[in-house]
């Protein structure tokens, strides 16, 4: 038996492995638990391997690829067409060893320890901001059922609602007054949870070097900066900036057909949390004076005079997400283009 190609369909406890001979024909379908899995591969000799890109694959990628084997990550979306009819876990991993083979795949990259303790980061404090941001809604709207409507903003609402709750002369029941006060009282920890999160974001950025080398360009602080390294390493998955912009879903989509291009909105793929990051970004810069020191302060002049806001911020975005693929991936420091007077 000539394994050549292998496709491993993921489970929580149980996986299943798919293996293809030198011209594509089913040569071994095993069913394996978590236990058996290493042991069962590295009996196997050197070959390809694909997984599907979900939670656990990184830590599996690495670990065969310590065992000698070629191993490649792929999007769950590029391996769907692969999938015959009446789907099930063997017909799953079958298309993944399909998939793995051709060309013109893409990959993800295997993500390093460092990456993924970065990624987890994020994903902590993203989902103490919405917990916060539930919170301060439900805050406000309980005042405005109580009849005090408050002007929109965080700090405002955290500014006042103390001098409320302390105000005996308010038209406010014992039960309503304790209530607030146990939400406020949560809105202050989740506060010091943020903070603490975004500090060691923030000392992670200073120590990292790729991460230092970013924030130096315009719109991008330690938030862009240290999801971008945690989501694309030293961005050398990606040929040229565009393809980045793209993989964002910076970039219009297209629907052409007869040769007559057809250009539609932003594409809105990929990393959407990236995508957010770098448009809110390209926001500060729109609103920052310091723009007029680069080359790009008078194209987003002009441009700002031809098309609506929204529209330069996106394509301000997509060339701040160009620049910093470049300092990302070519290792060299940002160098401002400087404006050129006539």
């Amino acid at each position: 038996m000539e394994l050549t190609t292998i496709g491993i369909d993921i489970g929580k406890n149980v996986f299943h492995l798919v293996g293809m001979g030198p011209r594509g024909r089913l040569v071994m379908q095993r069913k394996l638990t978590r236990a058996q899995l290493p042991l069962a591969t590295a009996n196997i000799p050197a070959c390809l391997i694909g997984l599907e890109a979900c939670p656990g694959a990184h830590h599996l990628a690495r670990s065969l690829e310590a065992q000698g084997h070629r191993v490649r990550l792929l999007p769950p979306q590029y391996v769907r067409p692969y999938v015959k009819a009446n789907k099930n876990d063997f017909r799953d991993a079958e298309a993944i060893a399909e998939a793995v083979g051709r060309g013109t795949m893409r990959f993800v990259p295997v993500k390093t320890t460092a990456q993924l303790d970065l990624q987890a980061l994020h994903r902590v404090r993203t989902r103490l901001v919405a917990e916060r941001t539930a919170l301060i809604n439900q805050t406000r709207a309980f005042l405005l059922e109580q009849g005090f409507p408050l002007r929109p903003g965080r700090l405002v609402l955290k500014r006042e609602l103390p001098t409320m709750l302390a105000d005996e002369t308010l038209s406010l029941s014992g039960l309503m007054r304790a209530l607030l006060q146990r939400l406020f009282s949560q809105w202050l920890h989740l506060d010091t949870e943020i903070d603490a999160v975004t500090r060691e974001l923030n000392g992670v950025a200073k120590k990292d070097p790729a991460c230092r080398r970013l924030l130096e360009v315009p719109g991008v602080g330690t938030l862009v900066a240290t999801a971008v390294v945690a989501a694309i390493g030293s961005g050398r998955a990606f040929a040229k900036g565009r393809d980045f912009a793209a993989w964002l879903g910076l970039v219009p989509r297209q629907h052409s057909t007869g040769g007559k291009p057809r250009l539609l909105g932003i594409s809105k793929r990929g990393n959407r949390y990236l995508r957010r990051l770098f448009v809110l970004g390209a926001q500060s810069v729109c609103r920052s004076a310091r723009r007029d020191r680069h080359r790009f302060g008078d194209w987003l002049a002009r441009l700002q005079t031809r098309v609506h806001r929204n529209v330069a911020i996106v394509a301000l975005a997509n060339k701040l997400a160009r620049i910093t693929w470049a300092v990302l991936a070519h290792g060299d420091a940002y160098r401002p283009a400087p404006v050129t007077t006539t």
